[in-house]
């Protein structure tokens, strides 16, 4: 249900204001929200165990030339702390995510809940387990099953993702020239692990977004996300090649 007491244009504003992603969503949609009349918002998902709690919540919004628009809010946070006024543990601090793709805020939900928190830890027997856990994230993967491509508006999203990498090794001026020619695309999770970084819990999360160009061939971008950072935060870095996405993840870990 909507909040009777805020305008639509408050409650657009308190949304986008805290979103850490607010900026990848596409310039025409911020276009369309500023004619928005009305609003309706209503939980969609949740999940909670022990360390995560995880809710997707549906915003659609009424246009002022009558069709409708949804974002979709993901919000989570680790379950540790205590909302009890008379604890001394601090709420944990709750962080959100705005997408404007249902399978995107799926995506992205399946990243917290499930890679980087139903997976095991490194280190867990010792440092011949962490050998071996390496050995795999090192592996290649199983033959892939055919792609099914997807025509999308794969040109703004193969745009977004690059410009969230944060690391400066990433594909270069002629990958994002190449990829404004993708007409469709198709999002696959290669890869997801958590482990012990410096003593901390961080988790890895590796996907491949492989495009179909205007003539005919295909192109990947390689999207490794972590949370080996010190101060635990999610980070987005992107790689030409999986070879490449794969030895950042290595390095990573710390594991000689």
């Amino acid at each position: 249900m909507s909040d009777p007491y805020e305008t639509t244009e408050q409650h657009l504003d308190r949304l986008l204001r805290r979103a850490l992603n607010s900026f990848d969503l596409p310039d025409r949609t911020v276009e369309q929200l500023g004619t928005a009349l009305a609003h309706s918002s209503s939980l969609h998902s949740s999940h909670h165990s022990s360390v995560l709690h995880r809710e997707t919540f549906r915003h659609t919004y009424l246009l002022a030339d009558g069709s409708a628009l949804t974002l979709w809010e993901l919000v989570h946070g680790t379950s540790r702390g205590s909302t009890d006024p008379r604890s001394r543990l601090r709420p944990a601090p709750q962080h959100h995510e705005l997408y404007d793709d249902e399978g995107d805020a799926q995506l992205a939900a399946a990243r917290l809940s499930g890679s980087f928190s139903d997976v095991p830890a490194f280190g867990e027997d010792g440092s011949q387990a962490d050998l071996e856990i390496l050995t795999v994230l090192m592996a290649a993967p199983p033959a892939p099953l055919p792609r099914m491509y997807a025509p999308d508006n794969s040109a703004d999203h193969a745009r977004r993702v690059l410009r969230r990498a944060e690391n400066r090794d990433g594909p270069g001026e002629g990958t994002a020239r190449l990829l404004r020619t993708a007409f469709a695309h198709h999002i696959t999770q290669v890869f997801g692990r958590q482990c012990r970084v410096e003593g901390r819990d961080a988790g890895f999360t590796l996907y491949e977004h492989a495009f179909l160009l205007l003539d005919g061939s295909e192109t990947s971008l390689w999207e490794v996300e972590h949370t080996a950072t010190p101060d635990g935060r999610h980070m987005c870095e992107v790689y030409g090649d999986e070879e490449a996405a794969r030895e950042a993840m290595a390095s990573r870990t710390r594991i000689c």
